[in-house]
């Protein structure tokens, strides 16, 4: 039972470790519509983060933000409340667009 006990806090911190960071854009009203600016244009070349997810979703005032990977498809369809973020082949921001 000592045994078990010793091994639950690794087992705890494991699931602490998931990997998953979660990016806080408070600074984005619910709601609000995708706005296309040239503030979208000083992102170009930098490392795709989610540092950098929300700094992008706060320039553009979107509630939602879609990475496109260097050669991925994607649908064609418009979403008013998305910024779409395309990568190079470095995952570095090639482009922002609203849609």
């Amino acid at each position: 039972m000592r045994k078990l006990l010793l091994f639950a806090p690794l087992v705890l911190m494991a699931c602490a470790a998931d990997g998953k960071r979660y990016v806080g854009t408070f600074q984005v009203p619910p709601g609000s519509k995708c706005q296309q600016s040239g503030a979208l244009d000083t992102f170009k070349g930098q490392q795709a983060s989610t540092e950098l997810a929300a700094q992008i979703m706060t320039a553009a005032r979107a509630p939602k933000l879609r990475w496109v990977p260097f050669g991925a498809m994607i649908t064609m369809e418009y979403s008013e409340s998305r910024v779409t973020v395309r990568l190079d082949q470095q995952n570095r921001v090639l482009s922002a667009t609203c849609g």
